[in-house]
């Protein structure tokens, strides 16, 4: 099948979340199962150092945006046999110091810089040479793609045209702009109305995504079914409901090419399942690394996180607050609000023998945070996959989780199944069942025997690649 990705970030080339890592690891898997595949995405600051492969081709895009055009020029790389990754240089909107926002603001831009992002990838779709049948676009900042296709299929002559799927992974960011946005796209009226892109007298770039695309998924089975509810639908759960075909729930994978233990750069000591040696000595080297004091008898539990209220960080300072009363350790990394930063920042000064935070990305400490910890605390509101937790869990680190979206599909309480429990889960969403979970942990670190059982249990989890691509093959042959 001939497969075209579209996303504002991909793995290693640009990074803010989860979504990068799903993207990069869904093309190198469908191109190893066989397939051709494209991944278009724009070419940001320092891609070009840092990867000196890309080379230019000869292919000029212009196109109208309102009422004047911009032009563009295509990069590509040909990182593996079947997958080409397509640049869209356009330094005015790309070449800034980060994907999004700076100083906490989004760019006044934005839907500027990703409707024309949009229009480069159905250009690209309709005029590369080997025609994609299938697009699949990613969150709001490629939910128009489906649209623009659409329309150039009804009424400038496109004959047949490729199939749409676009994936949410996270319903809370939707692209919502101005209506004076829509101009941009160039397009008639007929897609702004309260049926189409139109949210409250406003462009929605995701809800145009929902409407218009053939077939649409997002990231976990409970997630699909909790956007479709109040409380998590974000003022969509209408529109969703509405739709032909249910969403469909189709957990991410994980690239075990990168994420192990046995054959890793940023790691210092190996280990595996068989021998679990080489984590307690990780376990000393990221004390040492962090300057916390090298203690292998207490508990280390970390946290690797976007710093933003869905990801629970108000519960986790309260929790963490209790907790280091006791004998325990705590390290972060993360970056996102500033006022989480200060607080945890400030944490750390408090209990310099107890905690260690370190804010920006840093993919390597990723790492061996992962494998140095004993335990993982991921206390989302709510999460539509979660990877950390599937990191954690080939890492040998007991994940304690809340029960919501993917979190709650991927791992395994006492409670459920005992002889396969692989983590620790609470319900309410409040500091005092997250201080309960980590006491249990406590308790479950105090019993060397029951410490392994888990250990084992998480890195014998499977959540390879092999499992998505043919669940979204599925999906995509289901399309009229």
């Amino acid at each position: 099948m001939k497969i075209l990705l579209a996303s504002s970030e991909v793995h290693p080339y640009s990074k803010t979340g989860g979504l990068a890592d799903m993207i990069g690891a869904l093309g190198k898997a469908f191109a190893q199962a066989g397939h051709q595949v494209g991944i278009v995405t724009p070419l940001y600051r320092g891609i070009v150092e840092r990867f000196p492969g890309i080379r230019r081709l000869n292919w000029r895009i212009d196109l109208p945006l309102a009422t004047w055009r911009e032009q563009a020029e295509l990069w590509a790389l040909e990182p593996a046999r079947g997958l080409t990754i397509y640049f869209i240089h356009k330094p005015k909107y790309f070449d800034r110091g980060s994907l999004y926002h700076e100083h906490g603001k989004d760019y006044h831009d934005n839907s500027e810089r990703f409707i024309f992002f949009s229009k480069c990838v159905a250009h690209l779709a309709r005029y590369q040479p080997w025609r994609p049948e299938l697009i699949h676009v990613n969150d709001w900042q490629t939910g128009l793609v489906p649209a623009l296709i659409l329309h150039q299929s009804r009424k400038e002559g496109w004959g047949n045209p490729p199939r749409t799927c676009l994936t949410i992974h996270n319903l809370a960011y939707q692209g919502i702009f101005p209506r004076s946005a829509y101009a941009l796209l160039n397009l008639p009226g007929d897609y702004f109305h309260p049926e189409g892109a139109e949210y409250f007298g406003k462009l929605n770039c995701l809800k145009a995504g929902i409407v218009y695309a053939d077939v649409l998924t997002t990231v976990s089975p409970r997630y699909a079914r909790e956007i479709t509810t109040e409380e998590f639908g974000c003022g969509l759960d209408g529109v969703l409901r509405k739709r032909k075909l249910p969403v469909q729930g189709i957990l991410n994978g994980v690239d075990y090419d990168e994420w192990n233990t046995s054959e890793n750069p940023h790691l210092k000591h190996m280990y595996s399942i068989n021998d679990l040696a080489g984590k307690a000595t990780n376990k000393l080297a990221l004390q040492e690394e962090l300057g916390l004091p090298a203690k292998p008898d207490v508990p280390l539990f970390g946290t690797i996180t976007r710093l933003a209220e869905q990801k629970g960080m108000e519960i986790e300072m309260g929790a963490l607050e209790e907790m280091l009363q006791t004998d325990m350790q705590f390290i972060l990394l993360g970056s996102g609000d500033h006022g989480y930063e200060r607080a945890f920042q400030k944490m750390a000064v408090r209990f310099p023998d107890k905690v260690a935070v370190r804010t920006g990305y840093d993919q390597g400490l990723s790492h061996r945070i992962e494998a140095g910890c004993d335990f993982y605390i991921m206390p989302s509101k709510f999460e539509p996959c979660g990877l950390n937790q599937m990191y954690s869990l080939r890492y040998g680190t007991i994940p304690i989780v809340r029960t919501t979206g993917g979190l709650d599909d991927t791992v395994v309480d006492a409670t459920e199944d005992p002889l396969r429990a692989t983590g620790i889960k609470f319900v309410e969403f409040t500091s005092t069942a997250l201080a309960k979970a980590i006491r249990k942990a406590k308790v479950i670190y105090g019993n060397p025997h029951l410490l392994r059982h888990y250990q084992r249990n998480g890195m014998a989890t499977d959540f390879s690649w092999d499992r998505t691509v043919t669940a979204y093959l599925k999906a995509y042959r289901q399309i009229d």
